[in-house]
């Protein structure tokens, strides 16, 4: 497939989020860098909210969208993967059904890409609830290494945006919680750094019934990060996760300072 180079493809997995999803298409839709195509995944197996996302779509008259349904729940990291492969845009943008994007996202995002030939950029966010308002925000470092990432993930899935010549050599795992994290962990170690935008383009939606907020997934599919996929003896494995722990509770007190 011969990918489009000024095309930027959005890849939105989709899964009981009805209550939040117009929101989610309103700041997509309302982009002010045009050249995008979205791709939502429809991943579950309850297909009651289908129609409903299709009646979104043509609410907002979204050109150039796509809906690909899987036929049994596969999870988020799985479904991105399928979006991806069907993706005609040189550069990858991932969003949340849940999120917001500020309406300059896309474009702020892809000018400072193309200013410092870059593969990979994400931002800043503000944290809202379930109201949609605004409770915390974070802004990460200039330059992300390795050794910074391997203690803490810093990165808001929804602020990614990447080349997709990447995405050939690396993919999401079927991990529940920590596939986005898995993926930068392996794409850092061949990028060797990443850049980052202090300016908060994106709004990260906190929910409490979200399988992200289960302390106890987080913990198990953590220690499989380190110990299956990335390769590290039973006891570095469990350092690393207290280690992400503590700095996951470091980083939650000065966000909602």
């Amino acid at each position: 497939m011969k990918l489009d180079k000024n095309l930027v493809s959005i890849i939105v997995p989709y899964f009981k989020k009805k209550k939040y999803f117009e929101k989610t298409l309103r700041s997509i839709c309302n982009q002010s860098y045009k050249n995008n195509e979205l791709i939502i995944i429809y991943d579950d197996n309850d297909k009651s909210e289908l129609n409903y996302v299709k009646k979104l779509i043509r609410k907002y008259k979204k050109k150039n969208s796509h809906i690909i349904v899987n036929q049994h729940n596969i999870g988020a990291g799985r479904s991105r993967n399928k979006g991806i492969k069907l993706a005609k845009g040189k550069l990858i943008a991932f969003c949340d059904a849940d999120d917001i994007w500020k309406k300059n996202k896309l474009k702020y995002q892809i000018e400072f890409m193309k200013k410092n030939k870059i593969h990979l950029s994400h931002c800043g966010y503000d944290i809202i609830d379930t109201n949609s308002k605004v409770i915390g925000s974070f802004a990460p470092r200039n330059i992300l290494k390795f050794n910074d990432l391997i203690k803490s993930c810093d990165i808001g899935l929804s602020t990614v945006i990447l080349n997709k010549k990447i995405l050939k050599k690396f993919s999401f795992s079927s991990l529940k919680t920590k596939e986005d994290y898995l993926l930068w962990l392996r794409v850092i170690k061949y990028l060797k750094v990443f850049y980052g935008i202090k300016s908060k383009l994106v709004l990260w939606r906190k929910t409490d019934n979200s399988l992200s907020s289960s302390i106890y997934q987080k913990l198990i599919d953590a220690f499989r990060l380190y110990k299956i996929h990335m390769k590290y003896n039973f006891f570095l494995s469990l350092f690393f996760v207290i280690r992400l722990v503590f700095f996951a509770f470091k980083k939650k007190i000065l966000i909602y300072l």
